[in-house]
């Protein structure tokens, strides 16, 4: 029997480090933390020092009680737990749930899963950091106390089953503000002039921008007419020397921003494949917000630098933290072996090379630039000018590694060449081009960029950024999302040859990809925190308290006395509402009124979602509803837009002498046809489809169903034997039925199906009611039909209910939040 266990997080990681450890040695995972508050108000003892109840974590209760057999049979346990604040909290949570205690236990941490990091780090073991538990457990204790008194004035307020969190809720404030300074942007145009030349000596084109902007087409259209028959001369050309300096090596922030930008990786899924590389032994610690490298890795990245690139490339950094708020002492992120390179999977791979990559560079030698503007003068006499600006890269250095990319890429240039320019030279115009181009509004989030201006504000840490947007994305609050651009015009001058020719030209712009987007609910939601608790969701308050957890992880506040400078003043604000008018926020939006019945129309959140409603509710004619479409808001859709919901449903024509409608429902568009229900396509749009598109949805269903059906029952329709995902089954309404293994389903009789049905406690009406035969009837009606080869379609056959003035009610259920 071994003498030691090992306590680590995962069985990955312990895996690992069983295999640098002797036969003495047992490496077991506690997977993750194995304690958590207890559920409900009565969690934390306000009154006597916030002191919390924890219990054994759902799930876990195997693990424990594994762990404390293993435990009782070894001399020394060693809590090998993570070196963070949630590292450090797990590791007292299992010395108090085991019964440890100084004698047979010990701690120690390591920055690396390599064999020589473990076996120095098990030389010098510590004891338990109680600064660092107690910071993790005011921030666990705080955020509890903040959710189960802000939810319920949600509920009672706003709309039931909404919640609220300290740190996603400043989260989605930042998303709100930001999508109302889109919303209220007006663009404004100019025309920027570009010129193309040619040198006296090379037949080398180049280009220079004019100095200045136009505001109106009239200004630039008198500047080329100034330029007709003008000359040029280069009335100055500056070079000067050049550089750009390496980024430190990843902390994880950066590591989540760069690994959106270059692989299109997600927050959450940048920290996955980083706990699979560190577990591997491959990086060091993923959590940090430190940028500094050991001596030991400075050392060996030097040797890697010179090895590839020879001593002019070395050139050995250290880099300091901007924030003084950086938690405890850890290394920036780094391969573990410079020289290593690993055979992983795909995504592994990628953010492994962007890592090392990033960490050599921060080791190497800048690279040297030559930069060179020139300024061309006009003749006849022009109080603007010409610049052409050019760089030139004279010696790589970091470059031959890795370049850093920003959120604003697309505007970033390659390096761009000048032609030999002297001072005095008269170049030839070519052309000259005054294009119209519009400012553009402030870019929404990316979760990348989200992540730097939290970082930016001083709110969460290197541990909370990817739950923080994992949770607010979960509620709801907030959607990642495409969108199309918009199609505009803009006006092109062009003078070649002395003649000017205009041009309109259009272009696509607006277009968003990979996006942060509020939800109505989220901007609804924000508004009334930020009316009622502004203080408790400002910015400089949270990064406060971010402020407060470090000086508690440094031993320099008393957790306790934390929470209660927080909660007092908090819990005061909290009954003060709920003891207040009982009136809920309002979400409803006026757009006009209604020309067919002269009735309000408003942009409203009801419970089944966002929806535009004609009529006061509480009237006395019911007011009616329509689902807002994808991409629609509240907050920005028009009367005419919220007009055109009511159109639907809508008669389409006849197809086999029964009327085909679409509408819109709770699970989307749709067509019905002879009470059968078929989905749209997302490239089908319900208020312009025609009939024979609809009849080719209609028909390709029945396909899919007859595919599907393997044995129907006239007898009693609605039970059907048909192939699902995972193999046949009985069909019956919504209950489904499994068939033995070894059962030819073909051959079962109906009879057989109810002894099935009874044997699995379900039971099937021999002799159902009309009102029972649901989807399965609805589906044999469909596959009863064959297809048509020649379909032809009815069109005016039926009055279209577009000419109607009564709209369908919304009968969504409530989904649950």
């Amino acid at each position: 029997m071994a003498k030691h266990l090992v306590i680590v997080e995962s069985p990955a990681k312990a895996k690992t480090i069983e295999g640098y450890l002797g036969k003495d040695f047992i490496v077991k995972a506690s997977m993750g933390h194995i304690r958590d508050l207890a559920k409900g108000n009565g969690a934390i003892d306000v009154q006597h020092g916030f002191k919390p109840e924890y219990i054994i974590s759902e799930g876990k209760e195997q693990v424990v009680s594994e762990l404390k057999k293993i435990s009782n049979k070894v001399d020394t346990v060693w809590l090998a737990t993570d070196e963070d604040r949630e590292g450090e909290a797990i590791a007292w949570h299992l010395y108090d749930v085991l019964g440890l205690n100084a004698a047979n236990s010990k701690r120690f941490v390591y920055h690396e899963v390599t064999k020589k990091a473990i076996l120095k780090a098990i030389e010098q073991p510590r004891e338990i950091d109680y600064d660092l538990v107690n910071a993790q457990q005011a921030r666990r204790v705080l955020d509890r106390l903040v959710g189960f008194e802000l939810s319920p004035i949600l509920w009672r307020k706003v709309r039931p089953s909404l919640s609220a969190g300290r740190v996603q809720s400043v989260a989605v404030r930042l998303i709100v503000e930001r999508e109302r300074e889109i919303q209220e942007f007006n663009a404004q145009s100019s025309f920027k002039v570009t010129g193309i030349f040619l040198p006296e000596k090379e037949q080398i084109q180049f280009q220079a921008e004019l100095s200045t902007k136009f505001d109106s087409a009239v200004e630039a259209e008198h500047f080329l007419s100034h330029c007709k028959n003008a000359s040029y001369s280069i009335s100055n050309v500056e070079t000067k020397p050049g550089k750009k300096s390496p980024s430190p090596p990843f902390t994880t922030s950066t590591l989540q921003q760069e690994a959106s930008r270059k692989l299109g990786f997600s927050i959450d899924r940048t920290m996955r494949i980083a706990q699979i590389l560190y577990e591997a032994g491959h990086i060091t610690y993923m959590r940090t917000d430190s940028v500094n490298l050991s001596d030991d890795a400075i050392a060996l990245c030097s040797v890697e630098i010179e090895r590839s690139f020879g001593k002019d490339y070395v050139q050995a950094r250290k880099y300091q933290n901007k924030s003084s708020n950086a938690q405890e002492a850890h290394e920036a992120i780094r391969p573990t072996d410079f020289a290593a390179i690993h055979s992983i999977g795909k995504d592994e791979s990628r953010l492994y090379d962007l890592i090392r990559k990033r960490a050599i560079a921060s080791q190497m030698a800048d690279a040297k630039l030559e930069k060179t503007t020139a300024t061309i003068d006009i003749d006849p006499a022009s109080p603007y000018t010409f610049i052409a600006s050019g760089e030139v890269i004279k010696f790589d250095g970091f470059l031959a590694v890795y370049s850093e990319s920003h959120d604003d890429d697309t505007e970033q240039e390659d390096e761009k060449r000048l032609p030999a320019l002297t001072k005095g030279e008269h170049p030839r115009n070519e052309s000259i081009k005054a294009v119209q181009r519009f400012s553009k509004p402030p870019s929404r989030y990316t979760e990348a960029s989200l992540v730097k201006k939290l970082e930016e504000l001083g709110i969460g840490r290197p541990s909370t950024y990817a739950p923080t947007i994992s949770t607010i994305q979960k509620r709801n609050y907030v959607i990642k999302d495409n969108r199309d651009g918009k199609k505009r015009e803009y006006l092109s001058l062009t003078l070649s040859h002395g003649t000017i020719t205009k041009e309109t030209l259009s272009e696509n712009h607006g277009a968003e990809k990979s996006k942060l987007f509020p939800t109505d609910i989220g901007m609804i939601v924000n508004d009334f925190l930020v009316e009622n608790f502004g203080n408790i969701i400002d910015y400089n308050f949270t990064a406060n308290v971010e402020g407060q957890f470090d000086e508690i992880a440094r031993g320099e506040l008393e957790w306790n006395k934390m929470l209660e400078d927080f909660y007092t003043p908090f819990h005061s604000e909290v009954n003060k509402i709920m003891s207040g008018p009982q009136k809920r926020a309002s979400s409803a939006r006026e757009l006009g009124i209604d020309p067919n019945s002269g009735m309000t129309v408003y942009a409203t959140l009801t419970r089944f979602g966002s929806a535009v409603q004609i009529g006061e509710t509480g009237g006395e004619i019911a007011p009616k509803f329509a689902s807002l479409k994808q991409h629609q808001s509240i907050s920005t859709i028009t009367l005419e837009e919220a007009l055109d919901l009511f159109k639907l449903p809508r008669s389409l024509g006849l197809f086999e002498e029964k009327e085909v409608k679409v509408g819109i429902g709770r699970f989307g568009p749709y067509i019905v046809h002879n009470s059968v229900f078929t989905s749209l396509k997302p490239e089908d749009d319900p208020y312009t489809i025609e009939i024979d598109q609809a009849i080719e949805r209609i028909v390709q269903k029945r396909e899919v169903l007859s595919a599907r059906l393997i044995k129907s029952f006239p007898e009693q329709s609605e039970i059907t034997i048909v192939n699902g995902r995972f193999g046949p089954y009985i069909s019956y309404g919504k209950s489904n039925v499994k068939i033995p293994k070894g059962t030819e389903p073909s051959s079962l009789t109906l009879e057989q199906c109810h002894d099935l049905a009874k044997e699995q406690g379900k039971t099937m009406e021999k002799y159902p009611s009309k009102s029972k035969q649901g989807s399965a009837k609805n589906d044999e009606k469909a596959i009863k039909k064959t297809p048509v080869k020649k379909a032809t379609a009815t069109k005016k056959a039926v009055k279209k209910t577009t000419t109607k003035k009564t709209t369908v009610k919304k009968t969504v259920k409530k989904k649950n939040e």
